[in-house]
C-alpha cells in the first residue's frame, strides 16, 4: 500500500489546530440555519423568546432538550475555536511569527483557551 506510512505519522499540535479550524468553520456553516433560527427567535418578540427558552427546557418537537444543549455546546466550541484560531493566523500573518516554537505555543494557547471557555459556557448552559 502506498499510504501505509500515513497511519503512523504524528501530526504536530499546530496541524491539529489547523484541521480543527477547518472543522469548526464547516460546523458553523452547516448549522447556520439553526443559528439563524435561534437568533430570530431570541430577538423577534417576547413570545418567540419564550419559544427559544423552551427549546432548552422541553426540546424542539421530537428533539429532546439535552440534544439541543449538546448541539449548542458544539456551536459554542466551534465559534470559540474558529475565532481564536483565526486570531492566531492573523497574528502570524501580521508579525511574520512563523517559527516552529511559536506555532506550538500558539497552538497550545488556542486549544487551551477554546476548551476552557467552552467548559465555562457549557457549565452555564447545562446548570
Amino acid at each position: 500500500m502506498r499510504y501505509a506510512d500515513a497511519l503512523s505519522y504524528r501530526l504536530p499540535l499546530a496541524g491539529w489546530v489547523s484541521i480543527l479550524h477547518r472543522v469548526s468553520g464547516l460546523l458553523i456553516f452547516i448549522l447556520l440555519p439553526f443559528i439563524i433560527w435561534m437568533f430570530d427567535n431570541s430577538l423577534t418578540s417576547e413570545i418567540s423568546f419564550g419559544v427559544f427558552k423552551s427549546a432548552f427546557a422541553a426540546g424542539i418537537g421530537v428533539i429532546p432538550a439535552w440534544l439541543v444543549k449538546v448541539v449548542v455546546l458544539g456551536l459554542i466550541w466551534a465559534y470559540l475555536h474558529h475565532f481564536i484560531a483565526g486570531l492566531r493566523h492573523l497574528w502570524m500573518d501580521a508579525t511574520h511569527a512563523v517559527s516552529k516554537e511559536f506555532g506550538r505555543q500558539s497552538a497550545v494557547a488556542t486549544l487551551s483557551l477554546s476548551i476552557l471557555l467552552t467548559l465555562v459556557l457549557g457549565y452555564r448552559l447545562f446548570f
